[in-house]
């Protein structure tokens, strides 16, 4: 299967649903977005880790790095290799002098580690292709990104009944939000067409 690398582009917090944040990932080179919701914690592990600030103790994810440098072993690499019923599975490739091993995490927690260790991030063209959503190319060649985790906050405030809407309004709808970078609320528009669709 072909791997695709990922970056993170955005992470997003919705105030109207409580505790709801989503990390977006951009294609590299591309211009597919991939939206995952994720907790709290794992929103404020990963942002702590991109504006590289340093807490006074070391985070969990923090320990779980030094914990690995201690014992020679190194995250090479996060796959998100699946996505069942909504939820997206991850493998950490970790690599030792003696061998390589894959480790089964939450994908909130692999990014996070990933941020730490500066490693990449890869996904496989079916996920992309059933959960990832499409931005429109501006023309200008240059791939929108966030510059830090804290610039793209943003407010969802849809209370539009999407099963009610059309697939044309829906389709249109999408398009606004991903303008205003509520990835939280795309989520919700591209499941509920993706549902359609089958």
């Amino acid at each position: 299967m072909k791997r695709i690398e990922l970056e993170i582009v955005a992470l997003s917090h919705s105030i109207t649903q409580t505790h709801s944040y989503a990390v977006v990932l951009g294609e590299v080179n591309g211009l597919r977005r991939l939206p995952i919701v994720i907790g709290g914690f794992e929103a404020q592990a990963i942002a702590v880790a991109l504006e590289k600030m340093q807490p006074s103790r070391p985070l969990t994810h923090d320990l779980m790095k030094n914990f690995l440098h201690a014992f020679a072993v190194d995250l090479s690499e996060i796959v998100i290799s699946d996505l069942q019923e909504g939820i997206f599975y991850s493998k950490l490739v970790c690599m030792s002098e003696k061998d390589t091993v894959e480790i089964d995490s939450r994908t909130s927690d692999a990014l996070a580690l990933a941020v730490r260790f500066g490693c990449p991030i890869y996904t496989y063209e079916h996920i992309l292709e059933s959960a990832g959503i499409l931005m429109e190319d501006t023309g200008t060649g240059k791939k929108k990104k966030a510059d830090s985790a804290s610039k793209t906050v943003t407010e969802t405030t849809g209370n539009e009944d999407l099963k009610a809407l059309s697939l044309e309004d829906l389709n249109t709808l999408l398009t606004d939000v991903l303008e205003s970078e509520d990835y939280i609320r795309a989520i919700a528009i591209r499941d509920e067409i993706n549902s359609r669709k089958k």
